[in-house]
């Protein structure tokens, strides 16, 4: 959901800190999440709802298995400098605000959806990255290890999910 005086997500500083060690950590932070918008208890601090936070989550799973937009291909430079601070993304965290150019709303996935849609469509794709790794390499990062793309999702779930708080 975006409001009508979009936030810039990089200046936000009403962030949970979230660190998620498995998938597992991740579906109970998803849980919480969920039955506080249902009971009317969450915040959002970004531009986004819920159910599309979740929705963009599974979206970027699901793409390392089906194809990415080709839009997603970043130019060889980005990839160098992405490549060299891969160490520092997958233990520091993604940064927020960062978007894609020359791509409406900055990136792919952010369709609006109730939040049980977007929650049982990131279920399913958190189910079948456990199962086995994604095929395809990663657009940014190249191949990846199961614990790395496991990783860098987890890093994803992290950025996108710290806007949410269940009061």
């Amino acid at each position: 959901m975006t409001t009508a005086a979009t936030i810039d997500t990089r200046a936000v500083t009403d962030r949970r800190p979230l660190r998620f060690a498995t998938t597992d950590d991740l579906r109970r932070d998803i849980d919480l999440l969920t039955e506080a918008d249902r009971a009317g208890a969450l915040r959002a601090a970004g531009n986004w709802s819920l159910g599309q936070a979740f929705g963009h989550l599974a979206a970027w799973i699901d793409y390392a298995y089906d194809g990415y937009p080709p839009e997603a291909r970043p130019p060889w430079f980005v990839k160098v400098i992405c490549r060299m601070m891969k160490k520092k993304f997958f233990a520091g965290g993604l940064p927020a605000g960062v978007r894609i150019p020359r791509v409406e709303g900055g990136t792919f996935g952010i369709d609006p959806m109730p939040t049980d849609e977007g929650r049982a469509r990131l279920l399913r794709a958190l189910d079948r990255l456990d199962r086995a790794p994604p095929p395809l390499p990663s657009p940014v990062f190249g191949p990846l290890t199961h614990h790395e793309w496991r990783r860098f999702n987890l890093g994803h779930a992290e950025l996108h999910l710290s806007f949410f708080h269940p009061d």
